[in-house]
C-alpha cells in the first residue's frame, strides 16, 4: 500500500489491506472483489508542474516513450530500427530508448512479443524454454480476456497472422515419451483451450480444421488415445507425480475438447462442419473407452469417471452425434452407451441406496442423467419406432435379494426423482417425460411404478403441487403429465386395453376407477386446480436483475473446475439460453439439448416485493427458450432440506409447461376441463399475468449497450421465458375458443389480452444478434397471430371491435410486423402462414360486419381495417409495403407449395377492401400477368388433350384446376368497383381469354361459377366490358365431345347456357342470370339477347299452383333480368313485344317473396314512363286495374309505385287521363291522396313519403282540371 500513499507511516501497520488503484478497475474485468482506493485523491488540489518537470524520472520516460512512437510512426518501425545493425543518430541522446525501454516494449507491444515467443520455441533447448514461451503467450490471451472487449483481442488478432501451428504442431503429432513431453503437452493444450474460448463468438475456421486434423490422424492420432491408458502404460510403475501429471493431461484434454464442442454450435464452414461431424462419433468411441476402462483399481476415480461424463455431457447434447460412424450404426453406438451408463447407475447410485449411502460424487450423478436424457433423444431421433425401448431395463430387485423375482422395467430410475440434489432431480425427470414420448415409455414408467403409493400419475401429480420444488423439477413432472395425457384412454374399464390410464381404488367402498373418471378422481383428490391457482398468483414475471460484485471465491474445485471450465472467468457468466459460450450439460425435456454451467456466486434480486420470502433468490430462473431448461446450483443436504420446508415462488417456464398440461387436458376432457376453469378463474390468471412491458423492456436494454456480456445473456433468457410462456398460454386460449369460447371473450379479460398481444406483435427485434431469442420471437408470433385467427373465427362479434382499436393505434408498427413475416416465407413459413390468414381472417370479419351494419350510422365506431389500408398520407409507406410484400410473397411461391393458397387468399382479401392495394396491382402488373397465366393453362391443357391416353381433365385436385382458380379469383377480386382495373382488363382481351377456356369452364362447376363471378364484376357499371362480350371469338374453337364448345362470342354462350341450364343447379343458375341482368343495362347486349330469341323462354314458365304462394327461385331471376331490360326505351320494346307477357308479369304479381316482392310492379312503372308503351299499357286493362290496386294496398312501397305509375300514365297523354277518370279509380286515387295528406303532414323528413304525396296531388290535379 505503500506504493500509492501518500505520507509514510514508520509505524508497521497490525493489518495490511490489499487495494488496486480505480483506474485498474476501469481497463481490465477482474475476477475477484478487492477494496479500490485512488492514486490521487479526487477531492484534492492538483498544483501546477513546476518549471523542471521535465527533470522528473516519470515525466522524462513518459516522453522518451511517446517521441520515439511518433518519430518512427508506430511500434513496428521503431522495433526495426532498434534491431537494425545501422543506427542513425537523429535526436538527443536523451530522448534515445534505453535497454529496459526496447526489452519492455518488445514484450508489451503484443506483436513482437508473440513472435519472439514462437522464435524461443523454435531455438529452445529444452521443455523448460518451450513451457517458458507457452506461458508467455497465455498471458497475452489472458490480457485480452481481461479487457472489457467483446470482440477478438490483439492476440487472437495476431495469431490469425502468424504461422504459429507449424511450431505447436510437432509437439502434438506424437505421443508424449516422459513426464516432461507430458507437462509440456498440458501447457499446449491448455494455451489451444484458452484461444479456442476467446474466439468462441467468432472461431478462426483455420484453427478449427487444424485440431480436427489432428485429432482425426491415424495411427497414430495422440490426442485421442491420450484420453485411454493403454496396457502399456498399465504395466509401468507409476509414482504419484506421474499419475498427477497424467490426470492433468487427461483433465487438458477433455476440457479442449468440451470447449472444441461449444465452439461449434456457431461454425457453418461446410469443410469444417463434415470433418466435426466425424469427429463427434470417434470422441463417443472413445469416451466409451475411457467409461469402460475399470479393470485395474489405478484406473478408477471419481474425478477421472467425473470428467468423462462431463465430456460425455458435451458430446451428446448435439443432434447426429452417432450418426458418422463407418463402421457402427447409430443405434448400435447408443445401445452401448446406455450400457455402460446404466452400468454407472446400478453400480453406484440405485443398488447402494441412492444418495444415503452411494459414494459417488455430485457430478458424477448429474452427468450421468445428463448422458441418459441426451442419450433418449438421440435414440428417438435415430430410431421412431420403440423397438429400442426394452434397452432402457434393468431388473427392480437388487443382487441381496436372492429369492426374489426379478422384473424388468424402469423402477431403477424412481430414486433418482427423489435425490436431494434438485439438478438430478430435473433430468431424471427429464429423461423420464422425453422416455413419455412413445406410447411404449408410458406403459413401462406405469408398470415399474406399480409399487408406490398413488402409481405413476400420483407420483408425478405430488412432484408438480409441491410448492417447496423448485420450477424446472415441477415443470418437468407437467411434462410427464402431458405425455400421458396424449395416448387415448377408455372411459370405463376395457379388459386387454394396452393403457388404461390412471387406475383408483378406494378402500371404504372398494369402488375401482380407470381411464378418465379416475383421472376425474385423481384431479378432484388432489385439489388439483386449486393448487393451479395458488401456483399462478404467485408466479414472478417481472424483470429481475443480477449483482455482479463478486466476493472472493470460496467454492471447491469440484465446481470452479467442473466440466474442464477451470478459468475464474467462468463465474462472470450466468446461464444462457440464447447464447454459445462456454457451458456446462443441461438439457431438454423434449427436443433440443444446450450445456452452461450453473453460476456459483452471483446473486439473484428479483424486483420483488418486500414480502417474498429471501431465499427465493436462491432459485436458478431457468435460462432457455422453448421447453429448455437450466438446473440450479447445487446445494448441500443442510440447506436443501431447509429450502424444501419454505415455499418457492413460480417461473414462467412452469407457468408455460402447466399451459401446455391443461391444454392437453381440455382435449381429453373437453367439457370437465372448461368448466373446472370457470370455477377456478385459471383463464383470467394466467392472462393476468401477460404483461407486454417485460418484453419491451428486454428488447430495449439489448438494444442499448451494456458493459458486461453476462448482462445480455440474463436480459436474452427472461425475454425467451416469457415468449415460451405466452406461446403455451395461446395455443391453451385457442383450445378454449373451439370448446367453451366464453372462458376467452369476458371483456374484462379480452380487452387487456389484445391490448398485450398487439405490443408483443409490434416488438421489433430487428436489431437483437442473439439467433435463438429472434426464431422464439418468430414462434412466438405464429402461436399469437393463430389466436387472434381464431379467436376472430370464433367469437368476432365481440372481439372484432377491440382488436382494430389496438391495431388502429399501433397501424404503421403492425404492418411493419406483418411485412417482416410475410417476408420470412422461407425461413419460416409457419409463421408467413399464420400471419397471411389472420390477415385473411380480419379483413373477411370486418367485410361480414361492415354488410350486416350498413344500414346503421358510423359514429362512434372503430376504425376499420379497410379505411387504415386506405388511410392518410402517413400510412401510404406502409400499406404500400405491405401490399408489395404479399404480392411479392404470392409471385414467388411454386404453385404446388401449401403457402401459394394461404397468398392467394391474403391476397385475394386485401384487393377486396383496398381500394389502394388495387391500384399497386394495376402498377404492378398483376392484370396481365394471370391473363398470361390464363393463356398458359389454356395451351397446356390443349395440348394434354391431345396426348393419347391421357385425362382430358381431372377433378379439383389437378394442379390446372387450382391454378386457374385462383387466378381467376384474383383477377374477380382486383376488378371489384374499380373502373381503371377493368379498363386494363379490357385491353389484356379478358373476354377473349374466357371464350377459349370455356370448353374447360363447362367441365368443371366450380371453374364456371368462379368464371361468372369474374365476369359479373366486370360488366358490373362498365358499358364498354358488357359490349366486348359481344365481340367475335379471338381464340381458336376446339372440336370436343364436351358439354358445349365456344360459340362466335362470349355472350352466346351464356345465353346457351341459361337455356339449357338444368333447374337443380341453382348456383350457376343464379350467376348467370346475374351476369345477363347486367348485360341488360347495355344496348348492344340487348340486341344480341333479342336476336337470340332467349327472352322466349320466359312465357314458358310455370308459376305455382295451390297452396304455394311463393315464385320459383327461376322466376324470380327472370323478373330481376326483364326489370333491368325495362331501364331502357329498346328493353322496353322487347318486353312488350313478348305475346302475353304482359298477362304474365300480372300474374306474377299475385305471389310472394320475400327478397323482391314488387319487381313485376317496377316493371310496369318503368315501362308506363316511355310515350311509345303508353298506349299498350292503356290498351290492357288489367295493367291499370293492378296499378290503381296498388293504392290500396296496405304496403307503402306498393302504394309509391302505383301513384308514380299512374302519374307517369297521364303526363302528356290525354287518352290516359279519360281512362283513369273512371269514378272507380279516380275514388281510389282521392281516398290515397286525402289519407296521404292526414297521415304524412311531416313527409319533409321521409324523401320517400314526401315523393309519394306529391305523385298523388299530380295525379289528382291531371284528373280534375283536364
Amino acid at each position: 500500500m505503500d506504493t500509492w500513499s501518500d505520507t509514510l507511516s514508520d509505524k508497521p501497520s497490525l493489518s495490511s489491506v490489499f487495494s488496486l488503484p480505480v483506474s485498474v478497475f476501469r481497463r481490465y474485468h477482474l475476477p475477484v472483489h478487492v477494496t479500490g482506493h485512488h492514486a490521487v485523491s479526487p477531492y484534492s488540489i492538483v498544483l501546477p508542474l513546476p518549471t523542471e518537470c521535465l527533470t522528473l524520472k516519470p515525466v522524462s520516460d513518459m516522453l522518451r516513450i511517446a517521441w520515439n512512437l511518433a518519430w518512427y510512426h508506430g511500434s513496428d518501425n521503431l522495433l526495426k530500427q532498434m534491431t537494425s545493425e545501422a543506427k542513425i543518430q537523429e535526436f538527443l541522446d536523451t530522448l534515445q530508448l534505453s535497454t529496459e525501454d526496447i526489452l519492455a516494449l518488445k514484450i508489451t507491444y503484443t506483436d513482437s512479443g508473440l513472435k519472439d515467443c514462437l522464435q524461443s520455441i523454435i531455438q529452445a533447448g529444452g521443455h523448460r524454454d518451450v513451457r517458458a514461451a507457452i506461458t508467455r503467450m497465455s498471458f497475452y490471451l489472458l490480457n485480452d480476456k481481461l479487457s472489457l472487449k467483446d470482440d477478438i483481442g490483439p492476440c487472437g488478432v495476431t495469431l490469425k497472422s502468424l504461422a504459429w501451428h507449424t511450431v505447436l504442431n510437432r509437439f502434438l503429432q506424437v505421443l508424449p515419451a516422459c513426464t516432461e513431453d507430458e507437462k509440456l503437452l498440458i501447457d499446449i493444450i491448455h494455451f489451444l483451450n484458452k484461444l479456442i474460448k476467446e474466439q468462441r463468438k467468432n472461431p478462426s475456421i483455420e484453427l478449427l480444421n487444424w485440431i480436427l486434423e489432428l485429432l482425426l490422424r491415424h495411427n497414430p492420432s495422440p490426442l485421442l488415445d491420450l484420453l485411454v491408458l493403454t496396457d502399456s502404460h498399465a504395466g509401468e510403475e507409476t509414482d504419484d507425480v506421474r499419475t498427477a501429471v497424467r490426470q492433468q493431461l487427461q483433465k487438458e484434454l477433455i476440457s479442449l475438447l468440451n470447449s472444441l464442442l461449444l465452439v461449434f454450435m456457431t461454425v457453418s464452414d461446410r469443410k469444417c462442419l463434415e470433418l466435426f461431424y466425424v469427429f463427434q462419433t470417434q470422441l463417443s468411441l472413445k469416451l466409451l473407452q475411457c467409461l469402460r476402462v475399470t479393470d485395474a483399481p489405478h484406473f478408477y476415480g471419481l474425478p477421472s469417471l467425473e470428467r468423462t461424463l462431463a465430456g460425455m455431457a458435451h458430446l451428446t447434447a448435439f443432434p447426429g452425434w452417432s450418426a458418422h460412424s463407418p463402421l457402427s450404426k447409430p443405434l448400435e453406438i447408443c445401445g452401448k452407451y446406455l450400457s455402460g451408463l446404466l452400468e454407472v447407475i446400478t453400480s453406484f447410485y440405485v443398488e447402494r441406496g441412492g444418495n444415503a449411502m452411494s459414494f459417488m460424487g455430485k457430478g458424477v450423478t448429474k452427468s450421468t442423467g445428463l448422458c441418459l436424457l441426451h442419450l433418449s433423444h438421440e435414440m428417438i431421433v435415430q430410431a421412431p419406432g420403440s423397438e429400442w425401448m426394452p434397452l432402457w431395463f434393468l431388473p427392480l430387485g437388487s443382487h441381496s435379494e436372492e429369492h426374489a423375482p426379478t422384473q424388468q422395467g424402469l423402477a431403477w430410475l424412481i430414486p433418482l426423482w427423489v435425490d436431494r440434489d434438485p439438478e438430478v432431480r430435473f433430468t431424471s425427470l427429464g429423461l423420464g417425460s422425453a422416455l413419455t414420448t412413445i406410447e411404449a415409455g408410458c406403459v413401462a414408467l406405469a408398470n415399474s411404478c406399480q409399487n408406490i403409493s398413488g402409481g405413476l400419475w400420483g407420483t408425478v401429480v405430488n412432484i408438480l403441487l409441491d410448492q417447496s420444488e423448485c420450477s424446472l423439477v415441477r415443470r418437468e413432472a407437467a411434462f410427464i403429465l402431458q405425455n400421458l395425457l396424449v395416448i387415448p384412454m377408455p372411459s370405463e374399464i376395457i379388459k386387454d386395453y394396452t393403457w388404461q390410464g390412471p387406475c383408483v381404488h378406494d378402500e371404504d367402498s372398494g369402488l375401482s376407477l380407470s381411464g378418465k373418471p379416475a383421472l376425474q378422481a385423481l384431479l378432484y383428490h388432489c385439489r388439483f386446480y386449486e393448487h393451479l391457482t395458488h401456483m399462478v398468483k404467485h408466479c414472478y414475471v417481472g424483470r429481475y436483475i443480477f449483482d455482479f460484485n463478486f466476493s472472493a471465491f470460496t467454492e471447491t474445485s469440484e465446481y470452479s473446475d467442473l466440466n474442464g471450465l477451470d478459468d475464474s472467468f467462468k463465474f462472470w457468466r450466468a446461464p444462457s439460453g440464447t447464447s454459445t459460450q462456454d457451458h456446462e450439460p443441461s438439457s431438454l425435456s423434449t427436443s433440443e439439448t444446450m450445456v452452461a454451467a450453473s453460476v456459483v456466486s452471483s446473486e439473484i434480486q428479483p424486483l420483488l416485493p418486500s414480502t417474498l420470502l429471501p431465499e427465493t433468490a436462491l432459485d436458478q430462473f431457468v435460462t432457455q427458450g422453448q421447453r429448455e431448461m437450466r438446473p440450479v446450483r447445487p446445494r448441500d443436504s443442510l440447506l436443501s432440506t431447509s429450502l424444501n420446508r419454505q415455499y418457492v415462488f413460480v417461473t414462467p417456464s412452469l407457468l408455460s409447461a402447466v399451459c401446455s398440461l391443461l391444454d392437453n387436458l381440455l382435449a381429453v376432457t373437453p367439457r370437465d376441463a372448461a368448466n373446472a376453469f370457470q370455477q377456478a378463474h385459471l383463464i383470467e390468471l394466467l392472462c393476468s399475468t401477460v404483461d407486454a412491458s417485460l418484453i419491451e423492456m428486454c428488447i430495449q436494454e439489448l438494444k442499448t449497450p451494456l458493459p458486461l456480456p453476462s448482462a445480455v445473456e440474463h436480459i436474452q433468457a427472461q425475454a425467451s421465458f416469457f415468449l415460451e410462456y405466452l406461446s403455451s398460454l395461446s395455443q391453451l386460449l385457442k383450445s378454449c375458443l373451439l370448446v367453451e369460447p366464453k372462458l376467452v371473450t369476458q371483456d374484462e379479460l379480452l380487452k387487456p389480452l389484445i391490448t398485450n398481444v398487439i405490443r408483443v406483435l409490434i416488438v421489433c427485434p430487428k436489431d437483437v444478434l442473439d439467433v435463438q431469442l429472434v426464431l422464439a420471437f418468430y414462434r412466438t408470433w405464429t402461436h399469437l397471430f393463430d389466436l387472434l385467427a381464431t379467436l376472430l373465427r370464433k367469437a368476432g362479434a365481440v372481439s372484432l371491435v377491440p382488436l382494430t382499436s389496438a391495431l388502429a393505434k399501433h397501424w404503421e408498427a403492425v404492418t411493419d410486423t406483418l411485412c417482416r413475416c410475410v417476408g420470412l416465407s422461407f425461413k419460416c413459413p409457419a409463421l408467413t402462414i399464420a400471419s397471411l390468414q389472420f390477415l385473411s381472417v380480419l379483413l373477411a370479419e370486418e367485410e361480414k360486419r361492415r354488410v350486416q351494419d350498413k344500414d346503421k350510422t358510423n359514429e362512434g365506431q372503430a376504425p376499420t381495417v379497410a379505411l387504415l389500408l386506405d388511410g392518410t398520407q402517413g400510412s401510404l409507406s406502409s400499406s404500400e409495403r405491405l401490399n408489395e410484400t404479399i404480392l411479392q410473397c404470392y409471385e414467388g411461391i411454386s404453385p404446388k407449395d401449401v403457402l401459394k393458397r394461404v397468398a392467394a387468399n391474403a391476397l385475394l382479401s386485401l384487393l377486396a377492401v383496398s381500394r389502394r392495394a388495387q391500384r399497386h396491382a394495376l402498377r404492378s402488373d398483376l392484370i396481365e400477368n394471370c391473363m398470361e397465366q390464363m393463356k398458359h393453362i389454356n395451351a397446356q391443357l390443349n395440348l394434354d388433350l391431345l396426348r393419347p391416353g391421357k385425362a382430358v381433365l381431372k377433378k379439383k385436385e389437378d394442379g390446372f384446376i387450382k391454378e386457374l382458380s385462383i387466378t381467376m379469383q384474383l383477377l374477380r377480386n382486383c376488378l371489384y368497383q374499380n373502373e381503371e382495373c377493368k379498363v386494363a382488363a379490357l385491353e389484356a382481351r379478358l373476354v377473349p381469354v374466357l371464350h377459349s377456356l370455356w370448353p374447360w369452364l363447362l367441365m368443371e362447376d366450380s371453374l364456371m361459377q368462379i368464371a361468372l363471378q369474374l365476369l359479373c364484376v366486370y360488366t358490373a357499371n362498365f358499358p364498354a366490358g358488357c359490349s366486348s362480350l359481344c365481340w367475335s371469338n379471338y381464340g381458336q374453337c376446339i372440336q370436343t365431345a364436351h358439354r358445349g364448345t365456344p360459340s362466335s362470342s362470349l355472350i352466346l354462350c351464356i345465353l346457351k347456357l341459361a337455356s339449357q341450364m338444368p333447374a337443380e343447379n341453382t348456383t350457376i343458375q343464379q350467376l348467370v342470370f346475374m351476369f345477363l341482368s347486367n348485360l341488360a343495362l347495355s344496348h348492344d347486349c340487348k340486341g344480341v339477347i333479342q336476336k337470340s330469341n332467349f327472352l322466349q323462354h320466359f312465357l314458358s314458365l310455370t308459376l305455382p299452383k295451390g297452396g304455394n304462394q311463393h315464385l320459383s327461385t327461376v322466376a324470380i331471376l327472370w323478373l330481376k333480368l326483364l326489370l333491368n331490360m325495362s331501364f331502357g326505351e329498346d328493353g322496353q320494346q322487347m318486353i312488350l313485344r313478348l305475346d302475353g307477357c304482359l298477362d304474365l308479369l300480372i300474374e306474377m304479381s299475385k305471389y310472394k317473396h320475400k327478397s323482391s316482392p314488387h319487381m313485376p310492379l317496377l316493371i310496369f312503372h318503368n315501362i308506363c314512363f316511355s310515350p311509345a308503351n303508353k298506349p299498350k299499357i292503356l290498351a290492357n286493362e288489367k295493367v291499370v286495374t293492378l296499378l290503381a290496386a296498388c293504392l290500396e294496398s296496405e304496403n307503402q312501397t306498393a302504394q309509391r309505385i302505383g301513384a308514380a305509375s299512374l302519374w307517369a300514365l297521364t303526363y302528356n297523354y290525354q287518352k290516359a287521363k279519360a281512362t283513369l277518370k273512371n269514378p272507380s279509380i279516380k275514388r281510389k286515387v282521392d281516398e290515397a291522396y286525402s289519407i296521404a295528406k292526414r297521415t304524412l303532414s311531416n313527409s319533409e323528413e321521409n324523401p320517400l313519403n314526401s315523393y309519394y304525396l306529391k305523385c298523388l296531388e299530380n295525379l289528382v290535379q291531371l284528373l280534375n282540371y283536364s
